[in-house]
């Protein structure tokens, strides 16, 4: 059985970043865990984390609930982006 954390970091609603988490992870599975070999795949994941992390604290100061968009909500916000 899961723990209640790691449920939330598999919720879409919760991580924002659970492909690159799910990337990372297979890179380094594939590689056996040569880390060097996906430094491409924690990037990705660490701009992920940065870029929703910036959302986050922005909703956070305008008073916004949930702090973390849905994955429709962020969906959209990337869809708008380009």
């Amino acid at each position: 059985r899961m723990s209640r954390h790691a449920k939330k970091l598999r919720d879409h609603d919760i991580n924002p970043c659970l492909a690159e988490t799910d990337a990372t992870t297979k890179c380094m599975d594939d590689n056996n865990y040569n880390k060097d070999m996906c430094s491409d795949y924690f990037l990705k994941y660490k701009n992920c984390r940065k870029f929703w992390h910036g959302i986050m604290m922005q909703r956070k100061r305008n008073g916004v609930k949930p702090e973390m968009p849905s994955a429709e909500e962020r969906k959209k916000i990337l869809e708008s982006m380009g």
